[in-house]
């Protein structure tokens, strides 16, 4: 037979073979098996072996060998450090045509424990690519010594060729696995995910409107008290509580559960196929509740958390997914507002609020959009109360029917769309206008504290959007000073230092917010580049008469003393906090003593415009 009728003929067994729909199903381990079957029949070979390199790259292992005799999956190493020519000429030369295998450079350091013990005369490899990298090789040894020809390199090389985009196929199958992972489980819990749960309803619920037949109903799980926990025990042990919570609903087996999903922080939802009398989901929320409510020992905690439930049904409450959704979180809500710990039906009165948060979180997102929102402006007196220091910014909200809301009003609103990075970006836009206009007038003001929300703090380009905004309008970085709270301090310490030294490095200063009513450890507040702490309103209130607050307030200036930082006391509304404050060498003083949060007008109007 010729050279073109071999060739022609070797690569149509092998069209034929690895383009056929049995070979394209089989696993790998059946593939290789086929292939260097083939491989041995057609150039009469008597082994045929594919290997291929570990992550470390210092040797070659075995994945597949055939024999005359049988064909094997079994592990063997060939090692780089004591056969150093065959690695180089696998790196060099690509295809090795060994017609003298025991006396040849390349291989016959596999001569005395290998090529003779099997009286392996001829050698052919051919290399084996992931993408453009060696990733192995596929190797036959004859018993025979042998010229290959070129349609049996030819042949080799196109069954190694196979292999790699078998390896290509498969790293794609792996990496689309690993895409539908991240974007449709939870990585804490294992768990399928939010878009994950919207898919699965939308899903029946389509299938329940053709038919006209069947139900579901939506159970929204919300674990009470994780936050103290998180505040007093540290994120770690929270995370640790979520997923226990996440095993115990998994194995919970309850009539006509279809899918369980982790839909937020401290959230989970199950959803109820076909079972959803009203006697039966009020059993399968009490199963629910006792899971949750059964201790958690965790590094020598014991830890009781309760759950709040809201269930929805379909097409009972409503007819769409997003409305199935919105109705067993409405649910929850009531459910915590009667006292937490406890399931809430989903109802007329209930819908009604649901759709009311809709609406709202739709209008804060056009308020955000179009730059709506306002800055109302609080002084900070020195502590004598006499001299004004700085001013705290502090955002409000003139909704067209409600009129002027607090943060208290919208900020949960915001915080469950992911609205905060936006509504941060607005308020320091917003700072910096009213910093222009001012200037422009001749005024300066002093520097200004803006509110940072852990959804910022944790974003690295933070630093160069305060920079850029500021640059547009004038404003040095250094006439901010940027308050984060204890709670947006628990994340990744090493990201978190590098967003807030480059703040400071930047010219701004930073204080800590609400001091004391979240969870920080002192390491973490000497490393951190903060210059002052502020001291929650709710320890002054009650100064100088409640025992307790005067010691934990006297200790927090001690310790700020400590470590060298400055103290302003919020909540400071009569003259018994003022005094017993200075007296104690508080810095710094702010609350309605001396000033309600001001509009920008009234603000200049009462102290900058000269008497």
């Amino acid at each position: 037979m010729h050279d073109t009728d071999t060739f022609v003929t070797f690569h149509k067994a092998l069209t034929e073979l690895s383009h056929s729909p049995a070979f394209i199903d089989k696993k790998r381990p059946q593939k290789l098996a086929d292939l260097t079957a083939l491989c041995a029949r057609l150039l009469n070979v008597d082994r045929v072996s594919v290997w291929q390199f570990p992550e470390e790259r210092d040797r070659i292992e075995s994945e597949w060998l055939h024999t005359t005799d049988a064909a094997t999956g079994d592990k063997s190493s060939l090692y780089q450090s004591g056969n150093p020519d065959y690695f180089s000429a696998l790196e060099t030369e690509r295809v090795l045509s060994v017609r003298d295998a025991q006396n040849d450079p390349r291989t016959r350091a596999f001569a005395p424990g290998y090529l003779i013990p099997l009286n392996i005369l001829s050698m052919l490899d051919a290399p084996v690519f992931d993408g453009a990298r060696l990733s192995g090789v596929i190797c036959l040894e004859s018993t025979h010594q042998r010229d290959w020809t070129l349609p049996e390199i030819s042949f080799v090389i196109a069954i190694a060729d196979t292999i790699s985009l078998i390896n290509t196929h498969e790293a794609w199958l792996h990496s689309q696995r690993a895409l539908e992972y991240v974007t449709r489980y939870d990585s804490l819990t294992g768990l399928s995910n939010i878009e994950s749960l919207r898919d699965r309803i939308g899903h029946l619920a389509d299938k329940i409107e053709r038919r006209g037949l069947g139900s579901l109903a939506l159970i929204w799980i919300d674990v009470d008290r994780l936050k103290s926990i998180n505040d007093g025990l540290g994120p770690q042990v929270g995370d640790n509580v979520i997923a226990e919570v996440g095993r115990r609903l998994k194995k919970l087996s309850v009539p006509g559960k279809d899918l369980l999903a982790r839909i937020g922080g401290d959230e989970y939802a199950l959803m109820v196929r076909n079972h959803t009398m009203r006697d039966s989901l009020e059993l399968t929320a009490s199963r629910i509740r006792q899971e949750i409510n059964r201790p958690i020992r965790l590094t020598g905690h014991s830890i009781s958390v309760g759950a709040s439930l809201g269930i929805c049904h379909l097409p009972g409450d409503c007819q769409t997914t997003e409305e199935l959704l919105r109705g067993a979180e409405a649910a929850m809500y009531n459910a915590k507002q009667r006292g937490r710990d406890q399931a809430c039906f989903f109802d007329s009165s209930i819908q009604v609020t649901a759709r009311s948060r809709f609406v709202l979180e739709n209008e804060l997102r056009a308020a955000i959009s179009n730059h709506t929102l306002e800055v109302f402006y609080q002084p900070i007196m020195s502590a004598a109360g006499m001299k004004l220091e700085s001013l705290e910014a502090l955002v409000r909200w003139q909704h067209p029917q409600r009129g002027w809301l607090s943060p208290i009003e919208f900020l949960g609103i915001a915080r469950s769309g992911g609205l905060m990075y936006a509504l941060g970006e607005c308020v320091l836009r917003r700072v910096c206008e009213h910093w222009q206009q001012a200037h422009n007038q001749g005024i300066t003001l002093p520097e200004i504290s803006v509110n940072l929300a852990a959804e910022q703090v944790s974003i690295p380009e933070l630093p160069s959007l305060i920079r850029e905004t500021c640059h547009e309008y004038g404003v040095p970085v250094s006439a901010l000073h940027f308050e984060v709270t204890e709670d947006s301090i628990q994340g990744d310490f090493n990201s978190l230092n590098s967003i807030l030294e480059e703040l400071v490095a930047d010219g701004a200063s930073l204080s800590i917010d609400d001091f004391g009513t979240g969870y920080s450890s002192l390491s973490r507040l000497k490393s951190l580049p903060f210059s002052r702490i502020k001291i929650d309103r709710s320890f002054i209130s009650q100064l100088p008469d409640d025992e307790d607050d005067c010691a934990i307030t006297l200790s927090i200036i001690g310790l700020a003393r400590g470590l060298g930082l400055s103290v302003v006391a919020e909540g400071v509304e009569t003259e018994a906090h003022e005094q017993w404050l200075f007296q104690r060498g508080c810095d710094y003083l702010q609350g309605y003593r001396y000033s309600r949060p001001l509009p920008f007008e009234a603000l200049l109007e009462q102290y900058f415009t000269p008497f």
